[in-house]
């Protein structure tokens, strides 16, 4: 309140609000008088001193101010370094005052508790919770669905005819669905009659992701068509690139790709819960590896398998995924061997395929020449946008044999960098895989690490040998790599790709393969006292006629015995060392020794093979066709629009 608040007009001021108080004399003269204080000026001695206490004042008040630039920025660091767990730690934040939390709020956001104090969830009240018995939908059901559901992603469908299904075709970047046949059109996975399930092998690949960081595809699309913005314009069915913006992240798993992971986990406790049964009170161990898209297919696999919260109903395994690692799920990174004879395959069929829809997209846009590569790149961006977005304008720019083409690419790909056209460095990649699963078969612990087999995990703990159900996690490139290295040859029957047509009749097929959440179940059966062994790929029976000892099955089954003894031979038939160029690498990293915290100083990432890990059609395959290369290309092969339906009637499960 203001002192002349209660202030009345005609009351006298206060005392103090005088300028003149009463103790003045009147005497005193209102300004100073200078007579009496005569001018004083300094000796030079006097000055000298006054200077260095001038000069030791300023040195002192430079230290400070440096001092505190130093201090006060590194105090920062410290807290941006150890966030708010490390504040609490340090100072105690509930001690801080609300003015200071509030500033450390806003410095470091990424390091800010979240409070759920005030919603627990534990509060009792759950009412009854009986559980039933476990599920084996396998033994029990009459017939199994057959699965190809996208909700609630929208499936392009405008030059589509024939219910020809475009999300089908593309390749390693289609989402899973149901196989109708890898070869064995009569079979069904579920348990034949007089069988009973013994064991399972789960492999799974992660769910659907962005595109990779390698700087080429979609994101490399985006920067060219940016930069160049204010120098064209598009119409007809490109005018929404006038307006568009490139949205995609990288790397990670879509809200999509997370929940194809946990939809799965949910279908095989339906199919196999019963195996837990078996456990005997041990927990199961899953393995993955440490990317994030790994570590998060995994966490959403078993969310969906065991319900949340799962941490505490089985163990999860977390392997290093990077170059020096010994790593069987992810094992191009310790293996050398010079990459395939892909790029140029890709050149070839780059220029036929897409030689139309270069020119049809040129017509579409001024300004700005449309290249090969840009047409691919379009492909690929209206795959990666439909399962990050929901929907792709640049779907509907593409017909339905250019979409066949660019599966077909696809096929090319994984056939020449990772699979049967790239077998001898393939199989060295792939047999660590198998030397960990017969390890399984077997129930005998690994003794000799001479592949991409990692000596630290071989122990009772992290590698049981005694459960009936075992789940791994990895790439795509994985699924590509085991086909030779297992010799699964029904998938390679027609031989080597060619790079100037479609085949008519192929059994290697990307997209059935090795799409986004593709998975690879190996059941151990007892029929009628006999030990067998079945491959389940994407729902679909594989036959095993490939491997030694292994008859032809209706059901695909294989004699235990045989399968195991095919198995050792094909693992003694790979020259790891040799293959990978391991020459010039230390002892412990050529007899396989590479721990999970050792790495290999001379294995660099610029000298590993290219099969990556899921990075189809956006690292080297980018090579770009000048417009007249076509030309060249065999005319002497029919132009295969007449002959679409015959050309892909192995490949198109939508149409059965």
């Amino acid at each position: 309140m203001s002192k002349f608040d209660h202030h009345q007009p005609g009351d006298p001021l206060p005392e103090e609000d005088y300028e003149l108080q009463p103790a003045s004399q009147s005497s005193d003269p209102l300004l100073p008088s200078y007579d009496e204080h005569k001018p004083h000026f300094p000796s030079p001695h006097q000055r000298l001193e006054m200077n260095r206490r001038h000069s030791r004042f300023r040195r002192f008040m430079t230290c400070v101010g440096l001092s505190l630039l130093i201090v006060v920025p590194s105090l920062a660091l410290v807290g941006c370094y150890f966030g708010r767990d490390g504040l609490d730690r340090v100072n105690g934040w509930d001690q801080l005052p609300p003015d200071v939390k509030d500033w450390l709020d806003d410095v470091l956001p990424a390091g800010k508790k979240v409070d759920h104090g005030a919603f627990p969830t534990n509060i009792g009240y759950a009412g009854p919770t009986p559980t039933g018995a476990e599920a084996a939908l396998l033994a029990t059901a009459p017939a199994l669905p057959m699965y190809s559901n996208v909700h609630p992603l929208i499936a392009p469908t405008q030059n589509s005819k024939n219910h020809f299904n475009i999300i089908q075709h593309w390749g390693n970047l289609s989402p899973f669905y149901s196989v109708a046949s890898h070869g064995l059109p009569e079979t069904s996975s579920l348990i034949p009659e007089k069988c009973e399930l013994e064991q399972l092998h789960w492999l799974q690949r992660h769910g659907a992701r962005y595109p990779t960081s390698y700087p080429e595809g979609p994101a490399a699309f985006a920067s060219r068509i940016t930069n160049a913005r204010q120098n064209w314009k598009a119409r007809g069915d490109l005018k929404f690139l006038n307006d568009w913006h490139y949205l995609l992240g990288a790397e990670v798993l879509t809200p999509f790709g997370r929940s194809q992971l946990f939809n799965l986990g949910v279908s095989a406790r339906i199919k196999y819960g019963h195996l837990l049964d078996k456990m005997k009170g041990r927990l199961p161990v899953f393995r993955t590896e440490s990317q994030d898209r790994m570590l998060k297919s995994a966490q959403n696999f078993a969310a969906g398998f065991f319900g949340i919260p799962a941490e505490d109903q089985y163990n999860l395994e977390v392997t290093i995924e990077a170059p020096g690692f010994n790593n069987t799920m992810a094992p191009w990174h310790t293996c050398r061997a010079s990459e395939g004879d892909f790029r140029s395959k890709l050149a070839e069929w780059d220029a036929v395929f897409l030689k139309d829809a270069q020119k049809r997209l040129q017509g579409m846009i001024q300004g700005y020449e449309i290249t090969i590569k840009d047409a691919k790149d379009m492909m690929e961006t209206c795959a990666y946008e439909t399962v990050a977005l929901g929907y792709s304008s640049f779907c509907d720019l593409f017909t339905q044999k250019e979409w066949k083409g660019f599966e077909y690419r696809s096929d090319l790909y994984w056939w020449y960098s990772s699979s049967f056209g790239y077998a001898p460095a393939a199989k060295a990649q792939g047999i660590g895989w198998v030397q960990e699963l017969t390890s399984r078969l077997t129930k005998t612990r690994l003794t000799e690490f001479n592949s991409t087999t990692n000596s630290s995990f071989h122990n009772d703990i992290q590698f049981p040998l005694n459960d009936p159900l075992y789940v791994d996690f990895c790439h795509d490139t994985q699924f590509a790599l085991l086909l030779p290295t297992m010799n699964l040859t029904t998938f390679a029957e027609g031989g080597d790709l060619p790079t100037g047509h479609v085949p008519k009749h192929r059994s290697f097929i990307a997209s059935k393969i090795m799409p986004f959440a593709t998975n690879l179940q190996i059941q151990v059966l007892s029929c009628s006292g006999s030990k067998n062994v079945r491959l389940v790929l994407n729902d679909a029976i594989v036959p095993l006629t490939g491997i030694k000892g292994c008859p032809e099955n209706d059901e695909g089954l294989c004699p235990f015995d045989a399968f195991v003894s095919s198995m050792h031979e094909l693992i003694g038939e790979v020259d790891y060392a040799k293959t990978c160029a391991l020459d010039s690498l230390s002892p412990t990293a050529e007899s396989g020794h590479l721990a999970q915290g050792e790495e290999s100083e001379d294995v660099t990432e610029d000298e590993l093979i290219p099969s990556q890990g899921d990075m189809i059609g956006q690292n080297k395959a980018d090579t770009t066709i000048e417009e007249d290369e076509g030309d060249e290309n065999e005319k002497g092969k029919k132009d295969e629009e007449d002959s679409d339906d015959e050309s892909d009637s192995d490949s198109d499960s939508d149409d059965d």
